[in-house]
């Protein structure tokens, strides 16, 4: 094994030495964030479990730009960039990169209204990217075929400010990642996709390219562990699984609900969300009933939470059309549902099994469970059981399972959509954007 330090110490050992592994990454609601639950975000997890795998502390290194974390890495002052960074030529001659660990597409965005551009031919206006990119060098790449491409590059915004600048007409056009983009347009549903500047890019952490291979040898050993175990997955499940699907139209109406009807019903959300989420059991309702207290099914659920004739006899609701009675309800039910649940579902998939069973009947999720099980796949992860429950739609697979028949289809759908509803009313919460309009 070679080693470039000057001491003759290894990275690695170094950082054993130390008991540290310093990870940079830049601030982002795809990467490293703060929320009221402390850090979160894909890459911290990600760098977490990296941490925990090798046995030491980690210590994350938040940047806003590019331009302050490649040369970091390149002096040695941190050991890593985790940040989603895709590998391309221009990187792959300056940097080592670990294997890869997910795709990434780059996206033309503009805001809605404005006249679509299929290709950089049709730009007009206003077009700006991050300073030291892969959109930059992305942009360089289409001006060898498009020469009239002309572009300006900051370091004064990251990824999130310059598509907040298309929304407030300060600038025409950026590119974002698709997985950044997925996440911004669940609060932000007037930004619209051009066309793909990129797709399929591989995305991997970045390491100072020299002859130490000490470090990258254990990134190769982890990202084949956590492929294997399931853990890259559920971690892919948990930031983007639900947020694959956009549709503008809805998203318009659910924000314009937040401003317009939430606040009538909100008090009793909180009051009665008990241990949950007061958050979480509006986003199961506006699922349910779009917030309308007089809903009705043709199978006979009503009121805002949706609940059966015999389930309001279990929870003590007498009038179903009684906002208040129904929410006190549907909390209820929802907190019976996470006790009933095996001890082996953790959180946050406790959740979605919940949520699931709300829609289709525990007895449904438990078949699905089974199956999973059956499959040599994790029945206590929610990433796998939600490709084995739209399975209960086909005669092969329900008639050898204890509930038969049911439309798991739609329960995987219903959870993606309230987990989406979820993340929007918890953003615009802690950024004050519930406020009702005037």
């Amino acid at each position: 094994m070679s080693c470039s330090e000057p001491d003759g110490q290894t990275q690695l050992k170094k950082i054993s030495t130390q008991n540290k592994i310093r990870i940079g990454t830049l601030v982002g609601a795809s990467t490293f964030y703060q929320s009221t639950n402390g850090e979160q975000g894909f890459e911290f997890e990600l760098a977490r479990a990296f941490a925990d795998f090798i046995g030491v502390e980690l210590e994350i290194v938040p940047f806003f730009n590019l331009s302050d974390l490649f040369p970091r890495l390149e002096s040695g002052n941190i050991d890593i960039i985790a940040s989603g960074l895709s590998i391309n030529e221009n990187r792959l001659k300056q940097y080592r990169f670990s294997p890869q660990y997910r795709e990434i597409s780059q996206k033309l965005v503009f805001k809605q209204g404005g006249k679509r551009p299929r290709n950089f031919t049709q730009l007009n206006g206003n077009l700006t990217v991050l300073a030291k990119s892969s959109h930059s060098d992305s942009l360089e790449q289409a001006k060898q075929k498009f020469e009239q491409l002309n572009w300006n590059e900051t370091d004064d915004m990251d990824e999130s400010e310059l598509l907040q600048a298309i929304i407030d007409n300060e600038i025409d056009y950026t590119i974002a990642d698709s997985n950044s983009l997925a996440v911004f347009r669940r609060y932000h549903p007037e930004l619209s996709i051009g066309f793909s500047v990129t797709r399929n890019e591989p995305v991997a952490w970045m390491l100072a390219k020299n002859e130490d291979d000490s470090l990258y040898a254990l990134l190769i050993e982890f990202f084949g562990e956590i492929q294997k175990n399931g853990q890259l997955n559920s971690l892919e499940e948990k930031y983007f699984g639900h947020i694959r699907e956009f549709n503008y139209i809805n998203t318009l109406s659910f924000i314009k609900a937040i401003k317009t009807k939430l606040p009538k019903y909100k008090h009793w959300f909180v009051k009665y969300a008990k241990d949950l989420d007061w958050r979480l059991l509006a986003a199961l309702s506006y699922q349910e009933s779009m917030w309308n207290p007089r809903a009705k099914s043709p199978t006979g659920v009503r009121g805002i939470m949706m609940i059966t004739q015999a389930t309001a006899k279990q929870v003590g609701v007498k009038n179903r059309l009684e906002p208040e009675q129904n929410i006190r309800g549907g909390g209820i039910y929802m907190s019976r549902l996470l006790k009933r649940l095996p001890d082996k579902i953790q959180y946050p998939d406790r959740l979605w099994f919940a949520l699931a069973s709300y829609n289709v009947g525990w007895g449904h999720v438990s078949d699905a469970r089974k199956l999973t099980g059956q499959a040599n796949k994790n029945p206590n992860k929610w990433v796998d059981v939600k490709d084995f429950l739209p399975l209960l739609i086909k005669k092969r697979y329900y008639r050898k399972v204890r509930y038969g028949y049911a439309r798991g289809d739609v329960a995987v759908t219903y959870v993606d959509n309230i987990r989406r509803y979820y993340d929007t009313l918890v953003w615009l919460d802690n950024n004050d954007g519930m406020s009702s309009e005037e």
